[in-house]
């Protein structure tokens, strides 16, 4: 019976891993984008973390993790005629390779640290039902991959340490390598190693030469992140002069960024208890109090509260933040012994609604939509998006060298409609014929749930100046919602969600801004000159 429902759930993480929903800005910009614009030679956008003169995001485990499929892929395109690898190919590549790594990787982790194979697979059921591993580990987060490195360096020193005979130095070997790129995928990894990291010190006082395999493993794998990240960030590539009069220590950077508050302000601070007392039941639901009343003492447990407690000292506090401690403590926990099957319940609701929440309709137009405009739409100049996240350019293969994608965010209506009016050119009716109106058009890319765009569409628009400005809808994605537009302290919350989820989709409107014209014939021809 576990078998099939393990079956149903894999199918379950599948179906979750091939939906388009986004559920924050970094898992394209922190990822992909930067690595598809080097091997595909994407326009893309970096920001600020590669751009600033002290870059604190490491091109080494991207390189690793994206850059070896991309390469793969532009390999096998290189036999075909057209030599052209689109973006779409790529994104959903890195997805499906994220549900394989999850499925393999962490689920194969999971079997190896539990021991009991009753309790096993109560824990591989648990990790395999959470929505977390649905759609955060599927989806191309350094938390996601930081979850992998996490569990895999508790099954190395678990080997480590129950070998007495032997020095296990192929596996103190891999541990130095996987720790190192652990830190330069993300600064906190180590939060969650300190605990398990004591176990090791009883086996390098009976077998030394473990402990000298784990530190020449972790210098040789740091000296290859350092060259990787100097070749990548110096513009003439690597040279051994620079790699020794100037290397770009990416974690160093990061350290001494995030040391500062005033840096951290700039990303939102938040109290903390934000992790303890909102983040974790957040991404544990009804499993949250059984870490209080049903758990087993467990190095896993000890590895991922160590890690909470410690990123709870660090004002800046996401909830993506914690996805390594998710699976270590879903197996970790017991089952409560009354009431199995209301609590299995419980949790099986939860899980349902928040990975179809979070796995399909969060900011899910935003890549159908990139993916619809690099193929549609030639004569499109500007593209507005408000709203909605951050849309990555580089799925618009290659298009934004011509065409300008512009986040307007969360700006005020007013505002947004000024700068969208200012970037439109006017048409007329009657000068169609020389080509006016019929290049450089203006989209605007908005939820349909904004119902302040509503005054525009339609054949009457609305009138802003001397212009009648309408919204042509050309296209649009239903499995759309944005979270961000929950406006419950002037709406209310019934009219909220009616409007939320009653007017879900994401809508792509051209934008036509009719202005008052007569024609009239000069000397060099027929040109517009405004009416009175």
């Amino acid at each position: 019976m576990w078998r099939r429902t393990y079956l149903l759930l894999i199918l379950a993480r599948l179906y979750f891993a091939l939906s388009a929903s986004y559920l924050h800005p970094d898992e394209n910009f922190q990822g992909p984008e930067v690595i598809a614009g080097r091997v595909f030679s994407y326009p893309v956008h970096l920001t600020w973390e590669f751009t600033t003169e002290r870059p604190i995001r490491s091109s080494f485990p991207l390189w690793l993790h994206y850059g070896i499929p991309m390469y793969i892929l532009r390999w096998i395109y290189e036999g075909f005629a057209d030599n052209n690898v689109t973006p779409a190919v790529v994104y959903w590549t890195l997805r499906v390779l994220q549900f394989v790594v999850s499925f393999v990787l962490e689920d194969w982790a999971i079997q190896e640290l539990v021991s009991s194979p009753r309790q096993r697979r109560v824990a591989v059921l648990l990790v395999a039902s959470s929505y977390v591993t649905w759609t955060l580990q599927t989806h191309t987060f350094s938390n996601s991959l930081e979850t992998i490195i996490l569990a895999w360096s508790l099954v190395l020193i678990a080997r480590i340490v129950e070998n007495k005979k032997r020095s296990g130095l192929s596996a103190s070997w891999v541990l130095g390598f996987i720790v190192v790129t652990g830190v330069f995928n993300r600064i906190t990894f180590p939060a969650y190693l300190i605990v398990p990291a004591f176990q090791l010190l009883p086996h390098f006082r009976r077998k030394p030469l473990s402990l000298f395999a784990i530190l020449l493993s972790g210098f040789l794998t740091t000296l290859l992140a350092v060259a990787f990240d100097t070749a990548f960030y110096h513009p003439d590539g690597l040279a051994l002069s620079t790699f020794l009069s100037n290397p770009v220590i990416t974690p160093l950077n990061n350290l001494v960024y995030n040391s500062s508050s005033a840096n951290l302000a700039k990303h939102g601070l938040h109290p903390y208890w934000q992790h303890v007392v909102a983040n974790l039941p957040q991404l544990l639901g009804p499993a949250y109090p059984l870490l209080f009343t049903n758990f087993r003492k467990t190095l896993r447990l000890a590895s991922a509260l160590s890690g909470v407690a410690i990123l709870s000292l660090i004002p800046h506090q996401e909830a993506r933040f914690l996805i390594p401690a998710v699976p270590l403590i879903l197996s970790s926990i017991r089952l409560p012994k009354r009431f199995t099957r209301t609590w299995l319940g419980v949790w099986m609701v939860f899980n349902v609604a928040l990975g179809i929440l979070m796995g399909v309709y969060h900011q899910g137009g935003v890549v159908p939509v990139q993916m619809w405009m690099a193929n549609h739409e030639a004569n499109v100049g500007t593209v507005f998006w408000w709203k909605t996240y951050s849309p990555p350019v580089w799925l618009l293969n290659g298009r934004n060298e011509v065409l300008d994608t512009v986040d307007l965010m969360g700006a005020k209506p007013d505002k947004m409609m000024t700068q969208v009016l200012n970037s439109t050119k006017c048409e007329h009716e009657k000068l169609t014929r020389t080509g006016v109106g019929e290049h450089a058009l203006t989209y605007l890319v908005a939820p349909k749930s904004a119902t302040f765009l509503d005054r525009y569409k339609g054949i009457e628009g609305a009138v802003e100046g001397n212009a009648k400005v309408t919204l042509e809808k050309v296209w649009s994605y239903q499995s759309h919602l944005n979270l961000d537009d929950m406006d419950f302290g002037d709406d209310g919350v019934i009219p909220t969600l009616r409007r939320v989820i009653g007017r879900r989709g994401l809508g792509v409107w051209r934008v036509r801004r009719k202005c008052s014209f007569e024609t009239v014939e000069g000397g060099n021809g027929e040109r517009a000159v405004e009416e009175d």
